[in-house]
């Protein structure tokens, strides 16, 4: 059997054979970005939205994203993704989590405030509403976390440990928090000179070890735990040599970590004060990604660099699992785009080995559907309204019709 029939094979696993599944049942988008209405039922395999560049696909799975993270996964700012001349935008969805059901966010430009409802029940604090929709996004631009800057990495294991990991979220707020004021009080003695400086900035920096050292901790012991995994599914993505994952930190393996990461803001102090930056902290790490020793972000071609990425979605994936003891949602933004064939069908038979959660696909023609994936039902969007897919006559099975 070929690797591309073991990809439509392993997507005729039936329901029975998958323990538990996030899934989205409705969803109802208003004026979000070029979305202006839509409403829509889903199917519980998910489905497939077909639509050329520029009409709206990508926008469409940042919505749902949205309703995890409740900001967008593409960093622009919420006034930024409402649609041209509108007051705000509202998501709201029926969904089947561990954590409830219904699910809604709006944003009101003027006022420049977020309300976010979870169950009928306003929650005061964002924080408290992260990872009400376990969900993972894999596209093209995912390369960017093995060839892009350390802070595309960073940003990753935050993400994946602040969604999964109240303590991390916790120290990742504190420390981001005194971070910025650490940084703005270095700001002002580049200006002022003065000699009580240097004690307006060391008074940050016991809050920054603290919260620093969770951080640290929590990334080392997550990159170690799923080592083995990374390596395993870059080789089953058909490369060549050992790869490894390690996380890239000068207090990683230090077991007082707090109190070395003091001393270390101390020292590099006078540094700092010159500079007006804090040169020194876990905003300084990296994720280090090797094959046979040798850095991808430097020279992995562009086919290893894209098996990398892919394994770090996948291990993701893996963890919003462990955590919220069912499949994450599936978010695929034309993800098989830029890859050849075999390490298409090679990422579709793994994801039906785990078990595939509920899917939705956006390609930009329907002859970009892979094999593994042809069994959903379509859609087509054009200029940010999405309408059912009728082709050859038949009539669809998603309605698009009122929701509250």
């Amino acid at each position: 059997m070929s690797i591309i029939d073991a990809a439509a094979a392993a997507a005729r696993a039936t329901d029975d054979q998958i323990k538990d599944r996030i899934r989205l049942d409705s969803i109802a988008i208003r004026d979000f970005r070029n979305l202006e209405r839509v409403d829509l039922e889903l199917p519980p395999e998910g489905a497939v939205v077909v639509g050329d560049n520029g009409h709206g696909k990508t926008n469409f799975l940042e919505a749902i994203y949205y309703l995890q993270i409740m900001r967008s996964i593409r960093d622009a700012r919420d006034q930024d993704l409402t649609r041209f001349d509108t007051a705000g935008f509202h998501i709201s969805a029926q969904a089947h989590t561990p954590k409830g059901r219904d699910i809604s966010v709006g944003f009101d430009r003027n006022a420049k405030r977020k309300k976010v409802l979870h169950d009928g029940t306003e929650i005061r604090r964002l924080s408290d509403a992260l990872g009400v929709l376990p969900c993972v996004m894999f596209s093209p631009r995912d390369l960017e976390l093995v060839s892009g800057s350390p802070t595309e990495r960073r940003r990753y294991l935050d993400l994946v440990l602040a969604l999964t990991d109240r303590k991390y979220l916790h120290a990742l707020q504190n420390y981001r928090a005194n971070l910025a004021r650490r940084n703005a009080a270095l700001r002002n003695a580049a200006r002022r000179g003065s000699a009580d400086d240097e004690q307006q900035v060391a008074v940050w920096e016991p809050a920054l070890a603290e919260h620093g050292s969770v951080l640290i901790e929590a990334r080392a012991r997550w990159v170690r735990d799923s080592a083995a995994d990374f390596s395993a599914v870059v080789q089953r993505m058909g490369e060549k040599g050992k790869s490894h994952i390690r996380y890239v930190s000068p207090f990683a393996n230090s077991e007082a970590r707090r109190d070395v990461l003091l001393a270390a803001f101390e020292e590099k102090r006078a540094l700092d004060l010159r500079r007006g930056m804090t040169h020194v902290g876990p905003h300084r790490d990296d994720l280090e990604l090797t094959l046979d020793g040798r850095d991808l972000r430097l020279f992995g071609s562009a086919g290893q660099q894209r098996s990398a990425a892919i394994a770090l979605r996948l291990l993701e994936a893996a963890t919003l699992r462990d955590h919220s003891g069912a499949e994450p949602l599936l978010l695929l933004d034309d993800p098989f785009a830029e890859l050849d064939i075999r390490r298409a069908a090679r990422i579709l038979v793994m994801l039906e080995e785990r078990g595939l959660g509920q899917t939705i696909l956006v390609v930009p023609r329907e002859a970009d559907i892979p094999p593994g994936l042809m069994r959903l039902d379509r859609l087509q969007i054009t200029s940010g309204t999405i309408k059912p897919w009728v082709p050859r006559g038949v009539a669809p099975t998603i309605t698009q019709g009122a929701h509250p």
